[in-house]
């Protein structure tokens, strides 16, 4: 397959990712942690490709509304209070969000060291904090750098959280996607597996996320060169995306059209 055909499939299965994340906010889904805008709220779980199913204010906005939510809560709080550490975190995922990814990776090592230090290693935010220290490695193009954080911070939710959380399926999806772009499809094709059945059990089989995770499964198989399996596995995608989204759904198009790229391949 040539490289043009190859980064369009990319930037296709990154779409999808978008949609079918949009998809599943839109649905509310109880149990997950949704973006606070005012820093107040439960801290996100941040990885690269998400964003609020609402359209967030311009990064460069949210950028300093963040700032002056943290710079309150530390005047008011103090450095160490857990609303203060979230929304250090928030205001590192603003940053990530706009593009600073530098600043957003030294944020989220602060965040992580005083989460340990203040509510301890297990504490739910601190795994998160884990979790986004890791996204901003990935988001800054060190991948490598974040699939023993993905690693630790998965550890800690089946621990913690018990491996049917919400957010513990998140986090292994998280390290899946690590590993490809670490070119180790082998690596992240068990993860995907567990993924989609825990997502079919937990949720259905035609929720976004379940969705989500049998096209990571289809889009990794069709990386590691296994184009029959792959779009075996989009074809069957697809028909459950008509079946629950709708055969006009953004969603669904993307689907189809990755079934084209992988059929052609």
């Amino acid at each position: 397959m040539s490289e043009v055909p190859r980064t369009q499939c990319a930037e296709t299965m990154n779409a999808l990712r978008e949609e079918l994340q949009r998809a599943a906010e839109e649905r509310s889904t109880e149990g997950l942690r949704t973006h606070r805008a005012d820093g107040n709220g439960p801290v996100e779980d941040r990885r690269v490709g998400d964003r609020p199913a609402e359209e967030p204010p311009p990064a460069a906005d949210l950028v300093s509304d963040f700032e002056r939510t943290l710079a309150d809560h530390e005047r008011k709080l103090g450095p160490d209070h857990p609303d203060t550490l979230r929304a250090r975190s928030n205001l590192g995922g603003a940053c990530q969000q706009a593009g600073h990814q530098d600043r957003a990776v030294r944020l989220f090592e602060e965040t992580l060291a005083d989460g340990e230090r203040v509510l301890g290693p297990d504490h739910p935010d601190t795994l998160t904090f884990r979790n986004n220290l890791a996204g901003g490695h990935e988001s800054a193009g060190d991948p490598a750098h974040a699939i023993p954080l993905y690693e630790q911070a998965l550890a800690g939710r089946e621990r913690v959280l018990g491996p049917d959380n919400l957010l513990t399926l998140q986090c292994r999806d998280n390290l899946a996607r690590a590993h490809e772009l670490t070119d180790a499809p082998a690596q992240a094709i068990p993860l995907h597996e567990r993924t989609v059945t825990d997502r079919e059990r937990t949720l259905g089989p035609g929720h976004p996320y379940t969705l989500l995770s049998r096209g990571n499964l289809a889009f990794t198989h069709h990386k590691a060169g296994n184009g029959e399996l792959s779009v075996e596995m989009f074809a069957h995608t697809l028909t459950d995306s008509e079946r629950h989204l709708g055969s006009d759904h953004p969603a669904t198009e993307r689907i189809r059209q990755l079934l084209t790229h992988v059929r052609s391949a």
